[in-house]
Order: structure tokens, then C-alpha cells, then sequence
């Protein structure tokens, strides 16, 4: 064996790769395929396979190159890829090199933008609870457009037909291209630091999905949401939305339609503040003649025809009144002479005087006490018989107590 026809891996990987970037259908593909095991380095780089029913590949995208994707590869999405073939001499693999990246079968625009729609959805820019109501009667109507374009003229067409008190002031801004976004932003932040107009319409006329792109930027719609001025998105025709369309507070389908719903119309406001006069002139004569009739009819009574009739009404409901109290206030009084009577006889019935009528006495110390029982008193004390008629005092001279069979005998 010739020891000069040997390789190491690292050579041959080497050889490997120079064949194959050498050959120039390889340094130019179209490939179609599946988006699979998609991720999404620190870096900035993307690293996938492409996928078919029969096999699958290994691909690299660059930052440089992921920075221009105007959408955001996803798995399972299908795509065709612009590249080139190479390999990585390390692993001795061969794969591909992306430098673009298109959704096959729809735009990469349309796809940005319902991914972007998806996301701030999501996390409730879009929400109607938290949209400014649009003033009924604006002062100032602001405008952020081209000041060349035909939507500014539209807007001013309309506004001074349906009201011509409004005043406009206009933002001057692009539109399109490079640096539209950052006029837009500012016209909406003006408006919203300022407070220089009760309303502001923001928009464009109609045009290509490219032409219409700025108004899905994310920036402007998050500006659109912190604005403390209402605002009403006008861009492009009734068929075309962007995002400023779901965050701004009211969405016209045209910069005609976005003015019709900025003022009101004069005529219209003519007619509806006849027509309240006219309801409150109704509504004040009826009230009048309501207040007419209630009046007749006071004057009408007899008390003010002839004020006696009603003192002398009054004055026959107060004897009325005295003789029903007289009533009762002798009927109360004759109540309580009979039950005082029989609380009277009661107390007749159990006096201690009624006792001494018949023939017996009270003894009483000399401190006013009943004397019960021969305890009740010593010898020498004084002592007072209450009789029918009068008293007795006495004096104590002996003290005998009756025996107890002497007592049982007199119970018995």
C-alpha cells in the first residue's frame, strides 16, 4: 500500500467539501421541503432540517441572513429554500447553507403579518374594553398622512362638507418607505403629548400589501395603544387590514369613511336639535297646562271661595273630638272608682281594727313593734293596748310563759 495515497479524516473531509463547493449547481440550489426540529440559537443563527416524505436534510441560517426573513419559521412550515451545499469538515456531514427563505404557497409578508396579528392578540393590544371612545363633537380633528397624497384631500373634502367648525391639523409624515415608520410613531406621539386635536385619523390611500406594510409595524401599533388621544385607523381600502387597524380605537375602511366617523354631519345635527326643541316646547306647553288645570282646580275649593266653610268644618270635627275624650276619660275614671272599691273591701276584710271591734286589743312596745309572744317584752317595760275606742299604756309586771301542754290544749 502507498503510504502517500493515505488520508486522514480530516483531509478527506476536506477534499469532500472542496468537490462539492466547487461544483456550481451545488453553490446555487432551490430546495423544497418541511421545516422540522427548528432552533433558534442565542447567537441569531437558525439551525433545521428540511423535510420530504422520503428523506430530510440538515440546514444552517446564518444571522446575516435570518435578520432580512420578513416572517418567522416555524415546524411544519412549508417552505422553499435558496442556498448552497457544503460541509462541515469537524463532522464530515454535508448540508445546506440558507440565505433565504420562502413560504411556498403564500407570501412571506402575509405570513409576518398573521403572525404578528397572532401575538398581539394574544396579549390583548387588540382588546375592545380598553378602546377610547370617539368624541360625538370634535373641536380639532388631527390628521398623520402625506400632506400630497389623496387621502389628506379626502379627509379635508368630507370634513368640511359634514362640518366645517372642525378645525384640521396636519401631521405631515410618509407613508411608505424608508423611514415612515419612525413619522408615523411621531405624529401619533405628538398628538398624544399635546392634546392639540380631539380625535386624529391616521392613514393612507390604497395600495399593494409592500405599499401598506409600515401600518403593521409593531411599534407603531404599541404607540397607537398608549395614545391619550383616540384614534381612528383609515388605510388603504374596505378590503385591506393591518395591524393599526385592530389597535387603533375605531377602524374606517377608507380615509373618507375614517372623516365621516371623526365629525358629525351639521345637517344631521341640525335636524336632531330641531327636533329636541320641538319635543320640549311640546313637553314645557303640556307641563303648563297641566299646571293650569291643577291650579283651577285649587281655586275651585271651597276653602278659598269661602275660608268659614272649612273653620267651621274643623271646629265640628273638635267637639266632635272633645266629646269622644270626655267619654272616655270618664269611662276610664269610673273603671278605676271600681276597682278601687273592691281593692277597698278587700283590705276591709283583713284589718286588724275589725278584729278589735269585737272586743280584743293590739299590745305595742314602746318602739311601735306588735308584741307576738311574752318574749317580745321584759318586766318594767312599757307597753300600749290598742283598743277600739283608744289606748292603754301599762307596765310590765311579770312575764308568764303558758306550758306547752297548756298551748296544745288550746290548739285542740
Amino acid at each position: 500500500m502507498d503510504e502517500s495515497r493515505i488520508l486522514t479524516v480530516e483531509k478527506l473531509n476536506q477534499y469532500v467539501k472542496m468537490l462539492i463547493d466547487g461544483n456550481p449547481v451545488l453553490a446555487n440550489v432551490w430546495v423544497r421541503g418541511e421545516i422540522s426540529n427548528l432552533t433558534r440559537h442565542s447567537s441569531g443563527h437558525y439551525y433545521f432540517s428540511l423535510k420530504d416524505e422520503a428523506s430530510r436534510v440538515s440546514v444552517v441560517m446564518f444571522r446575516r441572513d435570518t435578520e432580512k426573513l420578513k416572517f418567522l419559521p416555524e415546524n411544519g412550515m412549508k417552505v422553499i429554500l435558496h442556498g448552497r451545499v457544503s460541509v462541515f469538515p469537524r463532522d464530515g456531514q454535508y448540508q445546506l447553507y440558507a440565505a433565504s427563505l420562502e413560504p411556498d404557497g403564500i407570501g412571506a409578508l402575509y405570513i409576518a403579518y398573521e403572525q404578528l396579528r397572532r401575538r398581539l392578540e394574544a396579549e390583548g393590544l387588540f382588546r375592545q374594553d380598553v378602546k377610547k371612545p370617539i368624541p360625538k363633537i370634535p373641536r380639532t380633528v388631527g390628521v398623520i398622512t402625506s400632506p400630497t397624497g389623496a387621502a389628506v384631500r379626502d379627509i379635508l373634502n368630507v370634513t368640511g362638507r359634514r362640518f366645517p367648525a372642525a378645525k384640521i391639523l396636519l401631521f405631515p409624515a410618509l407613508v411608505q418607505g424608508e423611514g415612515a415608520e419612525a413619522d408615523l410613531i411621531e405624529g401619533v406621539r405628538y398628538f398624544s403629548e399635546t392634546h392639540s386635536a380631539d380625535v386624529v385619523i391616521l392613514g393612507r390611500g390604497g395600495g399593494s400589501i409592500e405599499d401598506l406594510w409600515v401600518f403593521n409595524s409593531e411599534a407603531l401599533a404599541r404607540e397607537i395603544r398608549r395614545s391619550a388621544v383616540p384614534i381612528i385607523s383609515a388605510v388603504g381600502h374596505e378590503t385591506d387590514f393591518t395591524i393599526c387597524d385592530f389597535a387603533a380605537d375605531r377602524r374606517a375602511p377608507t380615509p373618507s369613511a375614517a372623516a365621516e366617523l371623526a365629525v358629525p354631519d351639521v345637517e344631521e345635527l341640525k335636524r336632531k336639535f330641531g327636533n329636541v326643541t320641538v319635543r320640549m316646547q311640546t313637553l314645557l306647553q303640556a307641563r303648563m297646562i297641566a299646571y293650569r288645570e291643577r291650579l283651577r282646580g285649587f281655586s275651585d275649593r271651597k276653602v278659598l271661595i269661602d275660608p268659614r266653610v272649612y273653620l267651621d268644618d274643623r271646629r265640628m270635627l273638635l267637639l266632635s273630638l272633645s266629646k269622644d275624650l270626655e267619654r272616655s276619660i270618664q269611662t276610664l275614671a269610673d273603671r278605676k272608682k271600681q276597682q278601687f272599691s273592691s281593692l277597698a273591701a278587700v283590705l276591709e276584710a283583713v284589718s286588724p281594727l275589725k278584729v278589735i271591734a269585737k272586743g280584743y286589743s293590739a299590745v305595742f312596745r314602746e318602739n311601735g313593734t306588735l308584741v307576738r309572744s311574752v318574749q317580745d317584752v321584759t318586766v318594767g317595760e312599757t307597753v300600749t293596748f290598742r283598743t277600739v275606742d283608744g289606748e292603754v299604756d301599762a307596765t310590765v309586771t311579770s312575764v308568764q310563759e303558758t306550758k306547752q301542754a297548756d298551748k296544745e290544749n288550746r290548739l285542740t
